[in-house]
């Protein structure tokens, strides 16, 4: 085999990684929020959530699914990724039905084929380089953290829910941008040597923070049902159309426009899904959105 076919197995196989990563990713962020769900239900008696084992093992099963999601970024560009992962609301969906007898109502069903089918097609259409991040992208995402800052100080004193879910969207999109503006150096002791100097990893950290209190507002001032279908829509469209500009993503030729369509698919076949009553597993909105 000459060079030319073993770069196109090479690539092949970056994208086998990238998909594995976020398709698990993607189970474990579901399993976990069926986790916190059921730990929530029996912290009313029993004491705080934050005691209950239940909970406490959904919060360690969403940092796996979140370091799978990281492995998944340096392989894949960050809207094949978002899409994936906005698809771990189909898994929930199907999860609660079969061990909580939870319904699916026809349209349920007709989104979770519309969200799979366009996973797929969004999946098939990444291009076989994740992108390389531009010069000085660290500092661009700091200084859009730093507008998020700013704005989200007269939305949460406002307390409207859908302005606060796009917030928290956002930011949540600005976590998986700054995990690929990283700079990976070639070994584990060079990268936490270096880390400090970079950016991104300060726009990682600020991101998730404002994600959280951003989403925990809209929770407090509107419905789960709207909330997660804002958050779903803007996380999975927005951080992937920025790393096309800002990260050098790219698509495979000829296949932007089945791109697009898998990607309004997969995102409307999670909105819809996000106001299933299969999505009702916990009593009260206390789950959070996780980040990526």
């Amino acid at each position: 085999m000459g060079a030319g076919g073993s770069g196109r197995e090479g690539a092949r196989a970056v994208l086998v990684v990238g998909l594995v990563a976020s398709a698990a990713a993607a189970v474990l962020n579901s399993a976990a929020g069926l986790l916190e769900a059921a730990g929530g239900r029996r912290a009313g008696a029993a004491g705080p959530v934050l005691r209950q084992p239940l909970y406490l093992a959904g919060l360690g099963v969403d940092l796996a699914g979140f370091a799978l999601t990281v492995l998944a970024l340096r392989y894949l560009p960050v809207f094949a990724v978002q899409a994936v992962l906005a698809g771990s609301i189909a898994l929930t969906a199907l999860a609660a039905h079969r061990l909580y007898g939870l319904p699916l109502r026809r349209v349920d069903r007709l989104a979770i084929v519309g969200c799979v089918a366009g996973l797929a097609v969004v999946a098939a259409s990444a291009g076989r380089d994740a992108g390389s991040p531009a010069g000085g992208v660290g500092v661009i995402l700091l200084v859009g953290l730093a507008a998020l800052a700013v704005a989200a100080v007269p939305m949460w004193r406002a307390g409207n829910a859908v302005p606060c879910a796009v917030l928290a969207g956002l930011a949540f999109g600005g976590v998986a941008l700054a995990v690929r503006a990283v700079h990976l150096r070639t070994t584990l002791v060079e990268d936490l040597r270096t880390l400090p100097a970079e950016p991104a990893a300060y726009a990682v950290v600020g991101f998730a923070a404002l994600g959280l209190v951003a989403y925990t507002r809209a929770l407090t001032g509107g419905e789960v049902a709207t909330v997660t279908g804002v958050l779903v829509v803007t996380e999975a469209v927005v951080p992937g159309l920025a790393g096309l500009v800002l990260l050098g993503d790219t698509v495979r030729p000829g296949w932007a426009v089945p791109c697009a369509v898998g990607l309004v698919l997969a995102v409307g076949g999670a909105v819809v899904l996000s106001r299933s009553p299969a999505q009702r597993v916990a009593p009260e909105p206390a789950r959070r959105a996780p980040p990526g």
